[in-house]
């Protein structure tokens, strides 16, 4: 596509575009004479860069000027008084800003109404700071032509950081590549850098399309990673969380499947594959040139390819995941419990491991390989399975040595799941009291992953017909659970089990028998 193809609406909304672009740049005024503040405001009163004025932030001492760099991290511009509480406040302030708040993007400009008291050589030459001038010599003019100055290299400044997160953002990811969490992280950091490139604002969303849809009807959609405002909207539908200025913009680009403009808004398509239809959404006070057409097309191509692979890595994960459930199913089917426990057992487990506080990829762990938690019963007879009485003592011994099988065939593989299911399926019937079996673990020698899958199937067995019982009522499962807390159960995990009880009958009717 070339610029020639984009498409502008006809219609303008000044309110819109004032709404939307109306974030002022942040000037800090350092001065202990109030009618230095006074001054410096009136002198530049309309002042005005890139459709944007400022907002000024006052301070009378070096402490208060800390305090309002801490709490804003986007002060663009800080006219600093060089003698304020101390002949060298401003010049220890500097140093403050510099040195020890590590703040490098903050332009500086030191004013001084006593030039003999900080020559202005030794002064630039000795501090970290972008401009020095006479209060005398400032008149409406000059300190206006200081500040446009410095907000434009603040700018610019800003933009090439914010260039280099995204890139860093995008590296950190493409070295997660085959971990699918890290597919947002990538657009994320790919979001970052259009805004740092084009100088755009911070507010871009990009949504992902399914193009299953229905002729005349739009297909379902989700949001898969965003800036700004829509920094909080990942994985919601973007019909429910956009305003209708947004939406026009996503079906002008789906519909025409190129770069489109409207009321300040613009959206770039592009397609990974041909089952998918994507579109990013972006705002800008200022028209898109040539070159940046030219940027954004490139990039965009680029991200196509490696969003295309990533989909594919996320693909074959999937289809490895639903093979473990499968695999899960078909063994609890063979021991004649349903495949709803597998189900149950996993969401219940996912469930636990968020309370408990384990990180993101370790509930993901969990919830995958908790399926495969009786494996091992793969190789126990039918004779000792299906028995629907009581087993005798060599019976039991036969059937304990499951979680010793599942753990022996599981851990052969080099696989991060496999390797959480082999801990799994080999300790899930250890007890917290070191009761349990094969090898009598105790308390926290249980790896965590089985003290939680231990819980999670016995809630469910309990519950749940089998061939040998009836299912228990919910009052006798749990007066029975609260009872082997420090016993069988970790005594943490039962407390979360019993403070949360509704969440765990939601899975239970989500997944029936």
């Amino acid at each position: 596509m070339s610029s020639d193809e984009m498409l502008f609406s006809e219609q303008t909304d000044k309110k819109l575009a004032e709404k939307v672009f109306k974030q002022s740049w942040k000037v800090l005024i350092v001065d202990d004479e109030p009618s230095i503040h006074e001054v410096t405001v009136l002198a530049l009163d309309g002042f005005e860069f890139d459709g944007r004025d400022i907002k000024f932030l006052h301070a009378f001492s070096a402490e208060e000027a800390v305090k309002h760099i801490n709490n804003h991290s986007d002060i663009a511009v800080a006219l600093i008084d060089v003698v304020m509480e101390s002949e060298h406040a401003g010049l220890d302030l500097v140093d403050t800003i510099r040195k020890e708040m590590k703040n490098e993007i903050l332009r500086i400009v030191l004013r001084t109404g006593q030039p003999g008291q900080a020559p202005e050589r030794s002064v630039i030459r000795e501090y970290d700071i972008n401009d020095y001038k006479e209060k005398t010599e400032l008149t409406s003019q000059k300190l206006f032509s200081v500040v446009y100055t410095s907000i434009r290299s603040y700018r610019d400044i800003a933009a090439l950081e914010a260039n280099r997160k995204g890139l860093e953002r995008v590296i950190t990811a493409s070295t997660e590549v085959y971990k699918v969490r890290k597919l947002s992280e990538l657009i994320h950091g790919v979001l970052e850098q259009i805004v740092a490139v084009l100088y755009l604002d911070k507010d871009m969303v990009f949504v992902n399309f399914d193009s299953i849809a229905i002729e005349g009807e739009k297909g379902e959609a989700r949001i898969l990673a965003g800036t700004g405002q829509y920094g909080e909207m990942t994985g919601k539908d973007p019909f429910h969380e956009l305003d209708q200025e947004l939406l026009k913009v996503l079906d002008m680009a789906i519909e025409n499947k190129t770069i489109v403009a409207h009321n300040g808004y613009y959206g770039i398509y592009f397609s990974p594959n041909d089952k998918l239809d994507d579109v990013l959404i972006f705002s800008s006070q200022h028209n898109l040139n040539k070159d940046s057409i030219h940027l954004l097309e490139l990039f965009c191509n680029n991200i196509g390819i490696a969003y295309m692979n990533l989909l594919l890595h996320k693909e074959i994960e999937d289809t490895q995941r639903e093979i473990l459930y499968m695999l899960g199913e078909a063994i609890e089917t063979r021991s004649k419990e349903t495949g709803s426990h597998v189900r149950r057992v996993a969401e219940y487990s996912k469930l636990l491991a968020q309370f408990v506080g384990l990180p993101d990829h370790e509930v993901e762990l969990i919830l995958y390989a908790t399926p495969l938690h009786d494996f091992g019963k793969i190789g126990i007879p039918d004779s000792v399975l299906h028995k629907p009485g009581k087993l005798d003592n060599d019976e039991w011994d036969l059937m304990q040595m499951h979680a010793e099988l599942g753990e022996a065939m599981l851990k052969k593989s080099d696989r991060e799941i496999m390797k959480a299911a082999a801990v799994i399926a080999g300790q899930h019937h250890e007890k917290w009291d070191g009761s349990g079996y094969p090898s009598k673990l105790e308390g926290e020698d249980i790896h965590i992953y089985a003290r939680i899958t231990a819980l999670a199937d016995v809630f469910d067995a309990l519950g749940s017909k089998r061939c040998y019982k009836d299912p228990w009522p919910m009052d006798d499962v749990m007066q029975l659970i609260k009872d082997e807390s420090g016993k069988h159960f970790d005594p943490n995990l039962v407390d979360i089990l019993c403070d949360n009880l509704e969440l765990f009958h939601e899975i239970t009717k989500k997944y029936p028998d």
